[in-house]
């Protein structure tokens, strides 16, 4: 494998580690001690990441240090504290619509990257992923999680809505009445749960997560690039397509592969 190009982005400053090995990045939320709590830098560290990923790129794993894959939201934020350079989410307070519109989505586009159609993004859950961290996790592809996996759409309990594209996710992860039921009860959902509901594609243990992983990695860069990041785009469309449009679709996807093929046969 290449060598791995480390710090995307200012690690100490950020709490975010990146290493690309090959056409792999690996990002991990990095503040084990406070269980990977996130604030808005977390977020433009991620955005920033997001802006540099390139097109050698094939899989994007995400992950968190020590034992829970993201707490959420640093709590302090909410109480009018000042956490390291980040200042209280109580600002939002005295802003206008205009301005807190603005503010949150340039907070959402350290989600929105992670479906980009030129890679396949994982997120790995281990012990909690709660609020933001679980926006986190369903703004990924797909996720994998060890056994003592526990999700929590925990912002309503605290008077608030998600609003870090979560709530589009989760319906399209687990359907409507389950989202609905999760996030307005605020309760905890269990791995096996999240497995039968569809939220997760895999549940391991965590002594056998690093292996899931690789196993799952090397699934997803074994075939043609061309051909899996035009199936991705065409599933991703799927969604919002009907059916007839989606076939028109697929007919013009399956033309360029056609013709990526014929120019390799002839250069071959």
């Amino acid at each position: 494998m290449s060598q791995p190009a480390t710090h995307i982005v200012p690690a100490r400053r950020y709490g975010i580690t990146c290493v690309q090995d090959g056409s792999v990045l690996t990002i991990t939320m990095d503040r084990p001690e406070v269980r990977n709590a996130m604030r808005p830098s977390t977020w433009a560290a991620l955005a920033e990441v997001g802006a540099t990923v390139g097109d050698d790129v094939r899989v994007v794993v995400l992950r968190g240090a020590g034992e829970a894959f993201s707490s959420g939201l640093d709590r302090r934020l909410l109480t009018g504290e000042t956490v390291g350079e980040d200042a209280p989410l109580t600002t939002l307070f005295e802003m206008s619509f205009e301005q807190f519109d603005r503010t949150v989505e340039t907070y959402q586009q350290g989600f929105l990257w992670l479906r980009d159609p030129r890679f396949i993004s994982i997120a790995v859950v281990q012990g909690h992923a709660i609020g933001a961290g679980f926006q986190l996790a369903l703004a990924c592809d797909l996720r994998i999680a060890t056994e003592d996996a526990r999700f929590n759409m925990r912002e309503p309990a605290l008077g608030i809505v998600p609003d870090l594209t979560g709530t589009k996710h989760l319906v399209e992860a687990v359907g409507y009445a389950r989202a609905l039921e999760w996030t307005t009860s605020a309760r905890f959902v269990e791995a096996d749960e999240a497995l039968v509901s569809g939220l997760v594609s895999r549940v391991v243990s965590r002594q056998d997560l690093d292996a899931a992983v690789d196993d799952l990695v090397q699934g997803m860069t074994a075939h043609p690039h061309g051909a899996v990041t035009a199936t991705k785009s065409l599933l991703l469309g799927a969604i919002e397509r009907t059916f007839d449009e989606q076939r028109v679709h697929e007919r013009a996807a399956q033309f360029d592969r056609f013709q990526a093929l014929a120019a390799a046969t002839e250069n071959a």
